[in-house]
């Protein structure tokens, strides 16, 4: 069998996904040969500059992006959650991986949790949602900008730059860290990006037989839900920087999602739908029309 090249950024969580993905695509693809090609995103290489300001969400994506384009890859490995909604023209997103867990979690120096932290305690994150939602549950709190990857982040907070720290719990279990965390939250209270927790592969949209080696390890339960997550997005619109969470869960046929988004005065305003799994899609648009509503924003 012929041998693929899968673009990555070279952090080592992202590293740790492809190989996740890698071994995925081997399991169902006997004697596959897949290779590692590292590509440096503009959020790697500038990491003290806010993401809102170097580009959003698209920020660790484009340059991964860009190699499939110009033919130095043929698939490329993301987190869902990075990716925008809307895909750059001749790339397709084909398969999503069963979901790890999907909750932000809270890693503090003293071992206090969400609810235990001193008034004044500095929470580092560079989340714009994380903060409109850790000011809902703390506004006695600091939210402090923390950029980095996970390891950075995570000594930060032992050298006591932040009190605490928040991180997506799928990042820290995959890196081997789980059990630095001080306590997981309530993904239905304290909601994730849409996504999170999601890895997806891409590839360029006319071909055919990697669209097929893909299609194999999709996770169709995962990619329903995280379609209703990121349809949320698409109906606010590529305009949209307010913060936006989201997480669809499906049992049996039903599909039940529940979005917020902080409006200007930084309070979350919360919406939820249910209805058949397939109709997904169809919920996380009536919702984000429903948020864009409330927060004032034109799509």
């Amino acid at each position: 069998m012929p041998g693929l090249r899968i673009a990555t950024r070279a952090s080592a969580l992202a590293l740790v996904q492809t190989r996740l993905a890698a071994d995925a695509l081997r399991a169902a693809h006997p004697g596959l040969d897949l290779d590692e090609v590292e590509v440096t995103t503009e959020g790697d290489r500038d990491r003290t500059t806010p993401l809102t300001i170097l580009g959003g969400r698209g920020v660790f994506v484009r340059s991964v992006e860009q190699a499939l384009l110009d033919g130095r890859a043929d698939l490329a490995m993301h987190s869902l959650k990075d990716v925008p909604t809307e895909q750059l023209p001749g790339l397709a997103l084909v398969a999503v991986l069963p979901r790890a867990d999907v909750r932000d979690a809270l890693v503090s120096r003293d071992g206090a949790g969400l609810q235990s932290l001193p008034s004044g305690a500095r929470v580092g994150t560079s989340s714009r949602r994380r903060v409109a939602l850790l000011r809902a549950l703390r506004p006695d709190l600091q939210a402090t900008e923390l950029r980095g990857n996970v390891d950075t982040r995570l000594r930060r907070v032992t050298e006591g730059v932040v009190d605490a720290a928040l991180l997506a719990a799928a990042g820290l279990d995959r890196l081997g860290r789980a059990a630095e965390v001080t306590e997981y939250l309530d993904a239905r209270d304290f909601l994730p990006a849409p996504g999170q927790g999601a890895i997806v592969l891409q590839c360029r949209a006319d071909d055919a037989s990697t669209i097929a080696l893909l299609a194999a390890i999709d996770d169709e339960a995962t990619h329903q839900a995280t379609d209703a997550e990121r349809a949320v997005l698409a109906a606010l619109g590529s305009g949209c920087s307010l913060p936006v969470g989201a997480f669809a869960t499906i049992t049996g046929a039903t599909l039940q999602l529940r979005a917020m988004i902080a409006t200007d005065d930084g309070r979350p305003h919360f919406e939820d739908a249910t209805g058949p799994a397939t109709s997904g899609v169809a919920l996380g648009r009536e919702l984000g029309e429903r948020l864009a509503a409330v927060a004032g924003v034109r799509s």
